[in-house]
This record gives structure tokens, sequence and C-alpha cells, in this order.
């Protein structure tokens, strides 16, 4: 090998290095960040993530600039996290077993998801990025309503109002209510959640 190959790779090595040690520092942070989240503490200082993480301020902010990119990296994550959950629940399933799985799936969803709505609700107003994460989750929403439950909506004399009453009624500020302010268990909760979305598509709970 030439000096100036054994040079390229020995440059392309180090860079790679560098790389993997920024991603590495990136992921640690978000990893922070989100258990922070997840423990209770709904609005983290950068001190709070960067001592959890092992790093330093300094470096939290050369890694993300500022909070709103630091916030994109975290929604990030949530909306991973939420796409590990997120599974199709066949149309061809008697409606019964279908809003039975849907809210069930809902429950687990919105059970892992609370930590970040929670703290998103004290931010967002604020943050364009948490604004566009919740319009981005409300999307998912909708669009599981649509594929699991089509059949009964078009069957439904106002279409749009009924698949709006699904989404408000399986919704994480439904859930909040029912686990946040009645205190209600996740399995109360989930089977209030059905009888909501068994009357709005007609179906005895």
């Amino acid at each position: 090998m030439s000096g100036a190959a054994g040079g390229n790779s020995l440059r392309r090595a180090q860079t790679d290095g560098r790389v993997e040690r920024r991603l590495r520092t990136r992921q640690a942070i978000v990893d922070a960040h989100t258990a922070l989240l997840r423990s209770g503490e709904l609005r983290p200082t950068a001190a709070a993530i960067a001592a959890r993480a092992g790093v330093s301020v300094r470096t939290l902010w050369a890694a993300f600039g500022d909070m709103e990119g630091l916030l994109q990296a975290t929604t990030q994550y949530w909306f991973e996290a939420d796409d590990e959950l997120r599974t199709s629940i066949g149309p061809e399933l008697p409606i019964a077993e279908r809003i039975e799985r849907f809210c069930a799936e809902r429950a687990r969803r919105l059970e892992n998801i609370s930590p970040a709505a929670r703290a998103a609700a004290l931010m967002e107003v604020d943050s364009p990025t948490l604004r566009e994460s919740r319009h981005g989750h409300v999307c998912r929403v909708l669009e599981d309503i649509e594929r699991t439950f089509a059949v009964e909506l078009n069957a439904l004399p106002d279409r749009e109002g009924a698949s709006d009453a699904v989404a408000v009624a399986t919704s994480w500020n439904a859930w909040s209510l029912l686990r946040d302010d009645l205190g209600r268990s996740i399995d109360a909760a989930r089977t209030a959640m059905c009888h909501a979305v068994s009357a709005v598509l007609r179906v005895p709970a």
C-alpha cells in the first residue's frame, strides 16, 4: 500500500470514528431526555439531560444546536416507539373483535406515549416541532380508524362526524381524562374506550 493510500485509509477511519462517537453522543442524549420524561420530569433542563447522558451542556448544544433540535430527535424516538406497537387489524374480522383489538392496541400505544404527550402539552405552544408531532400522531389515528372501520363508517349517515367521534374517543386527550383525571385503571379505561367506539359505530358493546 502506498503512503498516500495508507494516509487516506487512516483519515477515513478517523472520520468514521468521529461520526460514530457523534452518533453515540446524540443517542445518549435522546435516551436521557426520554428517560427523564418517562420518570415524570416533564420539563427537564438542558443541565439535567446532559447530566443524565453523562455529557456536558456544551456537548449537548454542540450535538443538537438548540432545544428545538433536541425535540426533533426526541419526537422521532417516540414515533419509532409507536411504530413498534402499531399493527394492522384485518377488516375481515367481526366488528366486535376489531373494536376490541383496536382499543387494546390504542391503550398500549397511548400508555406508552403518555409521558411525551404530557410534556408536549406544557411546551408545544412555543415549539413548532411538538405541534407537528401532535399532528402526526393524530393523522396516524385517523389512518388506523379508516383502515379498520371503513365498512361501518360508510354505512353511517354522517361518515365524517362518526370518524371524528372515534378519533376523539381513542385520542390521548380522552385517555388522559380517564387515566389522570378520573383515575381509571388501564383495563377500565380500555373498556370505556370500547364502549364509546361501539356506540359511535352502532355496534352492541
